[in-house]
C-alpha cells in the first residue's frame, strides 16, 4: 500500500483562523502581545482540529442559495402574521398536529438546515429526524391539509437544497 502525503497547508479553515483571532482581540487587552499569542493560536487550533473534522459539502449554486435565503425570509415573515392572528383568535380554532415529512437525503449539512429552515418558520417546530433519516417529524400549529402541508414544505425548501448540494 502506497501513502500518499498530504500537501501541508498553513491556513486549512482561514475563516475559522480570521473568527478565532478576532474572537481573542475583542476577549482581551488591545497589544501586541496579544495579537500575536491570537494569531498564534488562530494558526495552531485549526491545525489541530482540521484532520478531526468531516468534509462538508459545498453549495454547488451560489445564485440558488440566494434564492433560498429570501425564500425563507419571506416565509417568516409571512408565517409570523398568519401565527399572530391565530394566537389572537380562539384557541378552539387551532388544530394543532405532528406530521411525518418524509426526507430524500441524508447528508448532515443539508438536513441541518432543512430542519432548521421548518422550525425557523411560526407555526411549525422540528421535533424529531428518525434514526435512519427518512423522516422529519413536524409539529404544526393549525393543521388543515397534512399532504397539501407535506408537499409545501418539500417543494419549498427540501427541493431548492437538493438542487443547492446536489444530493
Amino acid at each position: 500500500m502506497i501513502k500518499t502525503q498530504k500537501k501541508f497547508v498553513w491556513f486549512p479553515t482561514p475563516y475559522h483562523s480570521l473568527l478565532l483571532w478576532l474572537v481573542w482581540q475583542i476577549l482581551h487587552e488591545f497589544s501586541r502581545g496579544h495579537m500575536v499569542l491570537g494569531a498564534i493560536f488562530a494558526i495552531v487550533i485549526p491545525w489541530i482540529v482540521a484532520p478531526l473534522s468531516e468534509k462538508e459539502p459545498v453549495a454547488k449554486n451560489p445564485l440558488k442559495v440566494i434564492s433560498y435565503t429570501f425564500r425563507l425570509i419571506i416565509d417568516i415573515v409571512v408565517s409570523n402574521f398568519d401565527v399572530a392572528k391565530r394566537v389572537l383568535q380562539s384557541n378552539k380554532k387551532l388544530n394543532p398536529a405532528f406530521i411525518a415529512v418524509p426526507i430524500s437525503f441524508s447528508e448532515p449539512l443539508p438536513l441541518t438546515i432543512f430542519t432548521s429552515s421548518v422550525s425557523l418558520t411560526p407555526g411549525t417546530c422540528s421535533v424529531e429526524l428518525s434514526d435512519d433519516k427518512q423522516w422529519l417529524y413536524v409539529h404544526v400549529l393549525h393543521l388543515e391539509d397534512e399532504q397539501a402541508l407535506i408537499t409545501q414544505i418539500k417543494q419549498r425548501y427540501e427541493a431548492p437544497l437538493k438542487e443547492i448540494f446536489k444530493c
